[in-house]
């Protein structure tokens, strides 16, 4: 279905959104409203931060009501490898972003995304990102089980601006609803590589191979040779007594879940 900028409809809709605001129904209502013009699968509110796990502000329920195991190994270090949650380290985009926009040059081939995204995701994702001063990003991620057509993302581009101003406001609420503000801490990351006797540029190299960096990405990222790349994937091979890439992705999922 198609925005109209003369859809009485949808301004209508708008007021009742920001009647709402102050209420935990806002992010479903929301959500609701999307799903009104732009089909999809799957939906989850975050904060992502630079130096802790993200915190889920809402989330799509299970259809059974239980626990998605899948979604608490994101939680848990895995989203350590999400090229959305990268991005929100390294670029701060505020506005709406497509997975193709962020994702390395071999995301598909990953461990991650055969043995995590394409199950919870299946095959496309977009986000809205509004960057915040204290170095956080609230996200609200959308998931399809096929890619958003170019009418869609027309779409969800003429309804940016009123989506980025709804949450933007929303987080007053979100603070307010929590024990201490929404700020970024100190805490230790964790998941990941680290106590596993890595030097800080083989756990780069490892982070960024199983992020779907190939080895030429990954020497113009850390501005070393291909060379010096292999050399530091032979080390940490050899530290971690393994021999693939797929047994990479298991140590680092292990890790995450201790």
């Amino acid at each position: 279905m198609a925005l109209q900028l003369q859809d009485i409809a949808w301004h209508r809709t708008v007021g009742r959104l920001i009647d709402q605001l102050d209420k935990p129904v806002f992010w479903p209502a929301l959500l609701g409203v999307l799903a009104d013009y732009v089909a999809f699968d799957s939906w989850v509110v975050l904060l992502f931060f630079p130096e802790r796990p993200p915190l889920v502000l809402a989330e799509q329920a299970m259809a059974d009501g239980g626990v998605d195991t899948l979604f608490q190994d994101y939680l848990q270090g895995l989203y350590r490898l999400d090229p959305f949650y990268v991005a929100s380290l390294e670029h701060r985009h505020a506005g709406l972003l497509r997975l193709d926009e962020v994702a390395p040059d071999r995301f598909p081939f990953t461990d991650y995304y055969q043995r995590y995204f394409s199950l919870n995701i299946v095959e496309d994702e977009v986000q809205f990102n509004l960057p915040r001063e204290d170095g956080s990003t609230l996200c609200l991620s959308l998931g399809a089980g096929q890619r958003f057509s170019p009418s869609q993302m027309a779409t969800l581009s003429l309804l940016q601006p009123w989506v980025m101003a709804l949450m933007r406001q929303r987080l007053h609420f979100e603070q307010a609803s929590t024990a201490k503000p929404l700020a970024v801490t100190h805490a230790a990351v964790h998941g990941g590589l680290e106590g596993q006797g890595l030097t800080l540029r083989e756990n780069e190299v490892a982070q960024l191979m199983l992020g779907g960096h190939s080895s030429k990405a990954i020497a113009q990222r850390l501005q070393i040779s291909v060379e010096t790349v292999r050399v530091h994937k032979k080390h940490l091979y050899s530290k971690l007594g393994i021999n693939s890439q797929s047994e990479l992705f298991s140590v680092f999922l292990r890790a995450s879940r201790t």
